[in-house]
């Protein structure tokens, strides 16, 4: 399913209207190598300025590690920010698929962490430095004559189903943004097959 990624940083982490620019499309274009995974971590200061980029390459690609994070390097796990599986257990018929939502969720992160030419991230300042980085990260996804696209992580997986829109302790949603593509997901997508989740 191709959406547009084109969220705000700061609409992203549900945080202060810091005005980070949209995603730079033919930018993000630009990083992929020939035989490699890139994966750039990019860091916004208070005035929603870059003030910091990481860059990272692997010949064998990024892994899920949890529901929500992928391991980086030996000493850096990226979060994806303001989304979770459902509690308990779940049945997808279509899918073919009866076990976890973890494990659910696990797996649709994995499927997209397969094939991203490019892995883009944006992250608060605060956040370099430490060993898991809550971020909003983007894939590109480029085979020659069929697909060439951009696509945020956390609206891919939400639409799909795969996860939901965690919420903050007062009960509001982490990521006001991603509205949309709960609502397409809930249309029976993924997790919300299952009319016990559907009814969480």
């Amino acid at each position: 399913m191709r959406r547009t990624a084109g969220c705000l940083l700061a609409i992203c982490a549900g945080l202060p209207a810091y005005a980070a620019e949209p995603v730079d499309e033919a930018y993000i274009r630009s990083l992929a190598a020939p035989g490699k995974t890139v994966l750039v971590m990019e860091y916004y200061d208070g005035k929603g300025k870059v003030s910091e980029r990481k860059g990272y390459a692997s010949a064998s690609g990024f892994k899920a590690i949890s529901a929500t994070d992928f391991r980086v390097d030996a000493n850096l796990s990226v979060h994806l920010f303001g989304i979770e599986p459902c509690e308990g257990d779940m049945v997808n018929r279509k899918e073919d698929f009866a076990g976890s939502c973890d494990d659910y969720a696990r797996l649709g992160l994995a499927s997209l962490l397969q094939s991203p030419r490019v892995i883009y991230c944006r992250a608060f300042v605060s956040e370099s430095g430490a060993p898991v980085q809550d971020a909003t990260c983007y894939g590109f996804y480029h085979f020659p004559g069929s697909l060439d696209a951009i696509d945020m992580f956390e609206e891919q997986l939400v639409s799909l189903g795969s996860h939901r829109i965690a919420k903050r302790a007062d009960g509001t949603p982490a990521r006001a943004d991603l509205k949309e593509a709960e609502a397409i997901g809930r249309r029976g997508f993924g997790m919300w097959a299952d009319p016990r989740i559907a009814g969480q």
